[in-house]
């Protein structure tokens, strides 16, 4: 059963397939960055994600795995600190799974 606050987030469409044939620019890693920080600041939130992702499954499922291991970084920084090696193990498996979306459909990660 849907809330009416999330009857009113608006639905985010992200079309790998799109993305891949736009001209990666500044604006464009502006959008798909605001995208992906929407996404992961939902996962912390009490509200759904209204979003849908298209594409190839292999990269959708990079796609999730990339945001997937921005949510746990940022949640195991906030519980353990920057310096934890827990913190540095989570880092490390998100850098991974980064690498893996950009080499799996050639679109930039928006966070460094």
């Amino acid at each position: 059963m849907k809330t009416l606050r999330e009857d009113k987030l608006a639905k985010i469409v992200i079309d790998l397939e799109e993305l891949k044939k736009k001209k990666l620019d500044e604006s464009f890693l502006a959008m798909f960055g605001h995208w992906v920080k929407n996404i992961v600041g939902r996962m912390f939130g009490d509200t759904g994600i209204p979003v849908s992702v298209k594409g190839n499954p292999s990269d959708v499922r990079a796609f999730a795995q990339a945001v997937g291991g921005e949510a746990r970084y940022i949640q195991t920084a906030k519980d353990y600190g920057l310096d934890d090696p827990r913190t540095y193990m989570s880092k490390a498996t998100l850098e991974r799974a980064v690498h893996d979306f950009e080499t799996k459909t050639g679109i930039k990660w928006p966070f460094k």
